[in-house]
């Protein structure tokens, strides 16, 4: 049975967003023969619409006449930056609800996480987003249980993705639901892709990610560093353990990275302790969480948290602590 399959875009959104999970869906119907998947585009009109990046899709059907296709069993939200002036926008939040009703499943990717939460179609639910917009999901939205490091979630019946191509994982579980994992599998095989990618949104952080604008000595060091963050680093230590002096180290820091060196090995260090906070069973004592990652005391790990994550590291762990957390689901 062909199943109708719609993806809301509207100006800013991402282009992967659309495009990846589209090609998941339209992969499938190649690879089996036939129609798995009716997937229609919609949008406020039929016609152009203008990515974030620039280039432009074609939605061949309006929003408000989905229920035109008859029964729509999936529709994603995109998400991008235009997101934002599509949570302000009434008449959409009302017709998403409305689509709510009509649809066997609702999902989004990216930050399309948010129109849900503004339709309060997230309330009671778990849900993600990208990595970097989780904190101000559960900020903006306290109803919604969010669970940072997954790559998807599903909560009874809405289905939440992390950045980008983490929608091409969500479309690749909700393929492998329906079809199974052998056709689910070769799709992932010709998209040259994980069917279930290993980790979670943690390990594309800005600072772990740094490890791949570095080269050369700086990146031999960036890698002993990150194999060890609490050891007692010295600037003098790390220089002399490639060869140059400690000002000409730091002047690699700042080319290759815009940072200092004890800038960096400070936000290593506080990102090791956010992932120990998220993978502790109890709150521990922010006094030892401290002292573990050479972060100084109590209160200086306080005040970091605020600064790079928004809130402190106590309401941090309720909103996203391993009292509520859920890996990524298993078809």
């Amino acid at each position: 049975m062909s199943r109708t399959v719609a993806l809301l875009a509207y100006s800013g959104c991402q282009l992967l967003d659309v495009s990846g999970p589209w090609q998941v869906f339209a992969s499938a119907n190649d690879l089996s023969g036939c129609e798995l998947y009716r997937l229609h585009l919609a949008a406020d009109t039929p016609g152009s619409v203008a990515t974030n990046g620039g280039l432009a899709l074609q939605a061949d059907i309006a929003w408000r006449d989905l229920a035109t296709l008859g029964p729509v069993d999936t529709l994603l939200i995109a998400g991008g930056r235009g997101v934002t002036e599509q949570c302000q926008r009434p008449e959409l939040l009302d017709g998403l609800c409305e689509r709510s009703r009509q649809v066997s499943r609702l999902g989004s990717i990216c930050t399309g996480a948010f129109l849900l939460a503004a339709a309060g179609l997230l309330d009671g639910r778990q849900a993600t987003t990208h990595w970097r917009h989780c904190a101000r999901l559960a900020c903006d939205y306290p109803a919604i249980q969010v669970i940072p490091d997954a790559l998807y979630v599903e909560s009874t019946g809405r289905f939440t993705s992390a950045g980008v191509t983490a929608g091409i994982d969500l479309a690749l579980s909700l393929l492998e639901a329906d079809h199974g994992s052998d056709l689910a599998g070769q799709v992932a095989r010709e998209l040259v892709l994980f069917l279930r990618r290993p980790g979670g949104q943690s390990q594309f952080s800005e600072v772990l990610a740094s490890q791949h604008r570095a080269n050369g000595a700086l990146r031999l060091l960036l890698d002993r560093i990150h194999a060890d963050p609490a050891a007692p680093h010295r600037l003098e230590t790390l220089a002399d353990s490639i060869g140059v002096t400690p000002r000409h180290l730091s002047r690699l820091f700042r080319q290759q990275l815009d940072t200092t060196p004890g800038t960096y090995l400070t936000r290593l260090r506080l990102e090791q302790a956010r992932l120990a906070l998220l993978a502790s069973e109890r709150p521990p004592p922010l006094e030892r969480l401290a002292r573990d990652w050479q972060l100084g005391g109590a209160e200086q790990l306080r005040r970091l948290f605020q600064r790079h994550y928004g809130i402190s590291p106590t309401v941090y762990y309720q909103r996203f602590g391993s009292g509520g957390r859920v890996s990524s689901p298993s078809p």
